[in-house]
C-alpha cells in the first residue's frame, strides 16, 4: 500500500475520531467554557497572588516538579499555601496536609510536596473556592501572601492572577485526541487562557529554531509567554532505614512506577543500569499486599538489583509493612526537580 493511501487513510481516521465518535464530549467541553466565558457560570477572583499551575493532558506533565520548583522560588521570601484536589485521597472536604498524613488521607502528590516543604502550608479542598477562602481565615502570621493551584487549569470557578500552562515536549497539543482515544482533557483552544506557557520534559540544547516552531504551533498571542523546561533526576535515596546505599551501584535495576508517564525515567535509568524488570502501574495505584508480594517474589530473584520507584510512588509505599528485609534494603525513590528555566522566572509569574 501506497505511502500515499497510508497517510490518506490516517488522515480519515483522525478525522472521524475528532468530529464523529468524539463530537459529544467536544460539544460538552464547548459549551462549559462558554458558559464561565459568558458569566453565566460564576468564577471568583480574590485579593492575594493566585498562581495556577495545570495542564491539558492526562498526567505525565510535571505539575509537582514545577509546582516545587515554584515553591522554591518563592518561600523566601513570601508565605506559600499550595492547595491541591487531592487525587486518591479517601478523606472529604478542606483538610491540611501534615508530614505524617498517609496518601490516602491527602493524596500522594500534596504529601509529597509537604514532607520536601514542612514550613509551607499545604492543604486539599476539591472545591478550590472554599480552600482558597478557609485558606484567608487563618491566622494573619501564618496567613499565605501567595496561593499555588496545584493541576488547576480546568477550574474555572477560580480566576488565578497567574494561570500556568504545562504541555508535554513529547505530546503536542496538535497530534493529540481527545480522551478516550488520546490524552487531552481539555480543547486545544483553550491555550489561550493561559499567562504562561511551558513546554516541559524537553530535550537538553534546544534550539532556537525548534523554540520558534513550538511558539507557531501552539498558536501563542503576544502577550502569552512561553518558556521551555526540561526535568533532571537526584541520586537515589532510600525509602526505608534499612536501605543500603551501596546497592544504587549495583549494574541491574527493578524499575516499580505507578506513574502516567513512565519512559523518562526509563530512558534515564538505562543510562546507568540494565533494567531486568519493570513492574508498571496506572497513574495514582494503590499498592495493595498482593503488589507487595509481587515486588518482594522479583526482589528475591534479582537478588543484586537495586529497585528504583518514584517519588509519587514513595508515598504510597512508605507506610507498607509486608516489603521483606531484604527489599527494604534495596528499594529507593528517584528525585526529580525542574532545570532549564530562566532565573527571572518567579518574577515573571508575579508580574503578569
Amino acid at each position: 500500500m501506497s505511502t500515499f493511501v497510508l497517510n490518506f487513510l490516517k488522515v480519515m481516521k483522525s478525522v472521524f475520531i475528532n468530529k464523529v465518535i468524539l463530537f459529544p464530549y467536544y460539544l460538552i467541553l464547548k459549551t462549559r467554557h462558554y458558559l464561565f466565558d459568558n458569566g453565566i457560570f460564576k468564577s471568583y477572583k480574590f485579593d492575594i497572588p493566585v498562581i495556577s499551575i495545570g495542564n491539558l493532558t492526562v498526567g505525565g506533565t510535571g505539575k509537582t516538579p514545577h509546582t516545587e520548583y515554584m515553591i522554591k522560588g518563592l518561600m523566601s521570601h513570601k508565605r506559600v499555601a499550595v492547595l491541591s484536589r487531592g487525587y486518591g485521597r479517601k478523606t472529604k472536604g478542606f483538610r491540611f496536609v501534615e508530614t505524617t498524613d498517609k496518601a490516602s488521607m491527602s493524596g500522594d502528590e500534596p504529601l509529597q510536596i509537604k514532607r520536601k516543604f514542612p514550613s509551607v502550608t499545604v492543604a486539599v479542598d476539591a472545591n478550590r473556592v472554599r480552600g482558597i477562602k478557609a485558606l484567608m481565615e487563618m491566622d494573619p502570621q501564618q496567613r499565605p501572601q501567595v496561593i499555588l493551584l496545584d493541576d488547576a487549569f480546568q477550574h474555572r470557578r477560580v480566576i488565578p492572577s497567574t494561570c500556568i500552562l504545562l504541555v508535554d515536549y513529547n505530546l503536542p497539543p496538535d497530534e493529540n485526541n481527545l480522551l478516550p482515544f488520546g490524552r487531552l482533557r481539555d480543547l486545544p483552544s483553550q491555550i489561550e487562557r493561559a499567562d504562561i506557557i511551558i513546554v516541559t520534559k524537553c530535550p537538553s540544547g534546544l534550539s532556537n529554531q525548534e523554540m520558534f516552531i513550538w511558539r507557531n504551533r501552539l498558536k501563542t498571542f503576544p502577550n502569552q509567554k512561553i518558556f521551555f523546561s526540561s526535568i533532571k533526576y537526584g541520586e537515589p535515596q532510600p525509602l526505608f532505614e534499612e536501605g543500603d546505599k551501596r546497592y544504587i551501584y549495583s549494574k541491574f535495576a527493578i524499575q516499580v512506577a505507578g506513574i502516567a508517564n513512565p519512559k523518562p525515567m526509563e530512558y534515564y535509568l538505562i543510562n546507568r543500569y540494565k533494567i531486568v524488570k519493570k513492574i508498571l502501574y496506572r497513574d495514582h495505584h494503590i499498592f495493595n499486599n498482593y503488589d507487595i508480594k509481587k515486588i518482594n517474589k522479583i526482589s528475591k530473584k534479582y537478588s543484586k538489583a537495586v529497585i528504583i520507584t518514584t517519588e509519587k510512588d514513595s508515598q504510597r509505599m512508605i507506610h507498607l509493612t509486608r516489603f521483606c528485609s531484604e527489599t527494604k534494603k534495596r528499594i529507593f525513590m528517584l528525585p526529580i526537580e525542574v532545570d532549564g528555566l530562566p532565573e527571572l522566572f518567579i518574577e515573571e509569574c508575579l508580574a503578569v
